[in-house]
Formats: C-alpha cells, sequence, structure tokens
C-alpha cells in the first residue's frame, strides 16, 4: 500500500479479497443518497388505524392484572 493514500491498515495483515470489500462498502457508503426527512403527516380521515376496531383494555380493578393476558 502507498504511503500517498487515505485508508491506512492499522492492525493485521488483510488480504487482497479483505482489503476490496473494505474499499467497495466505504465506497458505498460514501456514495450513497443523503437521508430524505419523512413526508409530511396525513389528514386524520385518510388514517387506515380508524378502521380498526379498538382493543379492549382489562377493567380497572384488584383482579385487572389476571385479565391482562386475556385480551
Amino acid at each position: 500500500m502507498s504511503d500517498d493514500g487515505q485508508l491506512q491498515v492499522v492492525r493485521g495483515t488483510p488480504d487482497d479479497v479483505e482489503l476490496a470489500a473494505l474499499v467497495a462498502g466505504i465506497m458505498a457508503a460514501a456514495t450513497a443518497a443523503p437521508f430524505d426527512p419523512p413526508a409530511a403527516p396525513r389528514a386524520a380521515w385518510s388514517d387506515r388505524r380508524r378502521q380498526l376496531r379498538p382493543v379492549p383494555s382489562a377493567a380497572p380493578g384488584a383482579d385487572s392484572w389476571r385479565w391482562s393476558l386475556r385480551g
């Protein structure tokens, strides 16, 4: 490896295949598309979760822990 490169192996003796995989991974990460911010939130009327039935919860009380797994 030449001294003018920007990649230096500090420890170990990688073979040519391992160096090629490392360089390919670094190049793929460098050329990846930038992170896009999430889209604007949709209107509440188009939310599909509103069409689902609500999950019944256990009634509050002393024995509610017994029925918590039977939902």
